[in-house]
Parts: C-alpha cells; structure tokens; sequence
C-alpha cells in the first residue's frame, strides 16, 4: 500500500496540474471578448457614420437643386423686369426676385452646413475604417497567439495524462473516478496525512477505531468529513494516547450520538446552563 500512497501523492499533483490547464484552456478565449466587443460597437458606428453621410449627401444634392432653381428665377424675374410697361407688373416682378432671392440665400446657408457635415463625415468615417482595419489586425494577431497557446496546453495536457495512464493500471476505477472528483471539489487535495487522529484536510478529530484502519495501511480509507484519501503519518508528539481503543469510539458511535440526540437533551442542556448561571 505504501507504493499505492504513493502513486496517489503523484497523481494528485498531476490531476491538480491538468484540472488547472483545463480551466485555463477555457478561460483563454475570454480573453477576446472585450477586443471583439470593441470591434462590434466599431463597425457599428461606421454603419452609422455612413448611413448619415448617406443621408446628408442626399440633402446636399437637395439644397444645391433648389438654390439652383432660385437662382434662375431671380435671372428670370431680372430679364422680365427690362420688358415691363406698367408699375404694377415692376411690383409683382420685384416681389419675385425677393422671394426668390430670399430663397436662394435659405438654400445657400444649408448648403454650406451640410458641405460642412459632409466634410466631417467623410473624416470621421476614414478614421473610423482605419482603426477597424487595426483592431482587425490586432485581433487576428491576438486569436493566434491564443490558438498557439491553447495548443501547446494541450500537449502538455497530453504529456501528463501519458503519465497519468503509467500510475493507474492496478489502482481501481472508482477510487480513481472519486479520487479525481475530491481534486476537483477540494482545491488540488485528494489525498492528506492523518496526524494525531486529526485529518490534516479538514482538520476534523478522527475517532481511534477509524484511525488505527488508517494507519494500519492495509486498504484506501476516505475520511468520513471531506472525502479525502487518507494516509498514516507519524505525529511529532507521538500517537500512543490517541490510539486507545479502550477510551475512544467509532464512526458508528458517533451515528449514535447524533440520533440520541434530540431536541428535549438540548432544552434540558440549556436550562440546566441557565440554572448554574443563576446560582
């Protein structure tokens, strides 16, 4: 058995350091997350630049058509003017070129601000496809960085389940299964001394019957609290008060002592507490 302790003392190391290349296989990619978030919200500002710029250039062509359009009634109204007789027909055709000129400088002043947006967005968008282009590069550049690094915590997942295989072939599959299961669920530790009957995992006091089994060696014992393999270790203090059957009792007497133990003992232990305050 004391190989078997053994094998498990170096299987526990190896099961750690692959449950630990695991979770960080599955972390890696996490990793990308933020950078393709960023990339997302990116490209979706310039879908948004373009989609005004579209909307801008469409007013643009809109306000120049109509300054056009006013500029040759205020021409028009002008040639007409020279071909009047009468001061009525002057009014109406001064009124005209007013309202036209009028017009034309409305459609010259959006003009010139939507010539000016146009310019801007035209900027923006170019900046914007610029750092789209490099946090496309960045990110590509990133995933296979990652890729590499997951490939290389594969093998090296490879390289220790290849050691694993050679410490497992007389061990029993479900002690094997239990056993990865507690590395798991208790931080990296499957397998822990017992040292003056106290699992040295949980810490909890072990009774002497159930200790002595562990230190006989003989058989692989669970402890009964955390579920971890358990081994004999000798005690700096020594271990010959511990172990005396006569004075100690059992897992079972424990069972015992828990099922007697009912709520009417806890009353009857409190007020008895209560009566020795008072007096």
């Amino acid at each position: 058995m004391v190989e078997v302790f053994d094998n498990l003392k170096t299987l526990q190391d190896i099961l750690s350091e692959k449950i630990d290349l695991e979770q960080k296989i599955q972390e890696i990619p996490k990793l990308l997350v933020t950078q393709e978030e960023l990339l997302t919200r990116m490209k979706k500002s310039f879908i948004e630049k373009n989609q005004e710029y579209e909307k801008s250039k469409s007013a643009e062509v809109e306000y120049r058509n109509s300054l056009a359009d006013a500029e040759a009634k205020i021409e028009k109204a002008e040639r007409n003017m020279e071909l009047i007789s009468t001061q009525r027909e002057y009014e109406a055709l001064d009124k005209e070129r007013e309202d036209a000129e009028d017009k034309a400088k409305d459609f010259r002043t959006k003009l010139l601000r939507e010539e000016r947006l146009l310019f801007d967005l035209d900027e923006q968008i170019k900046q914007n496809q610029a750092l789209i282009e490099q946090q496309e590069k960045e990110l590509e550049e990133r995933r296979r960085g990652i890729e590499e690094e997951v490939a290389a915590k594969k093998d090296q997942m490879a390289s220790l389940s290849e050691q694993e295989k050679s410490l497992t072939p007389d061990l029993d599959p479900e002690v094997l299964f239990k056993f990865e299961r507690i590395i798991r669920n208790k931080m990296g530790r499957g397998i822990v001394a017992i040292k003056g009957g106290v699992c040295m995992g949980c810490h909890m006091i072990l009774p002497a019957q159930f200790a002595n089994t562990v230190r006989q060696g003989e058989e692989i014992v669970f402890c009964p609290y955390c579920s971890r393999i358990l081994f004999y270790e000798e005690s700096e203090q020594g271990e010959e008060d511990f172990f005396n059957d006569e004075d100690s009792g059992s897992l079972s007497d424990l069972d015992d002592m828990d099922d007697d133990y009912d709520e009417d003992d806890e009353e009857e232990e409190y007020d008895k507490q209560n009566i020795d305050y008072e007096e």
